[in-house]
């Protein structure tokens, strides 16, 4: 006589092996708070990167100031990276206009001590900012100065 079947019926299931656990990743540099983030990496980075340009006279600020653009008629305060070199010859000023590095930017430079009076937008295209990418675009900025290399 044939064997029956039941359909509702299943075999046994062959015990699966435990799978290890994942270890956490630890955050990404720039999930970390805006003001961790622009201290402990951004601007050490960002003073390295123009030590290998040559400049070992840049001197870089991390302050909340108002925005010292002619014009602006703004008490409002905004963090900046505020860089200058050649004894004050030459300043750069890079606005974070929301608290974070994904926000609005804005840059500004201006040379002998004045008062700069052009803000420009400053990494607007950018989907995903990473401490590279504006750590190379602050480069590029002021190399399209022709500040960092000549001709």
């Amino acid at each position: 006589m044939a064997e029956e079947t039941n359909p509702n019926s299943t075999p046994a299931a062959a015990p699966k092996a435990a799978k290890p656990a994942k270890k956490p990743k630890p955050p990404k540099l720039e999930d970390k708070p805006f003001e961790e983030f622009i201290q402990q990496h951004f601007t050490p980075t960002l003073q390295k990167s123009f030590a290998d340009e040559g400049i070992q006279d840049m001197e870089l600020k991390f302050v909340k100031q108002a925005i010292p653009v002619v014009g602006v008629k703004s008490d409002e305060q905004f963090w900046q990276i505020v860089g200058n070199w050649q004894n004050g010859k030459r300043q750069f000023n890079l606005y974070f206009l929301d608290e974070s590095i994904s926000g609005k930017k804005g840059f500004s430079y201006v040379t002998d001590g004045k008062q700069p009076s052009t803000l420009e937008s400053f990494m607007i295209d950018e989907k995903r900012v990473t401490l590279d990418l504006l750590v190379l675009y602050t480069i590029q900025r002021l190399n399209g100065q022709k500040w960092l290399t000549g001709n």
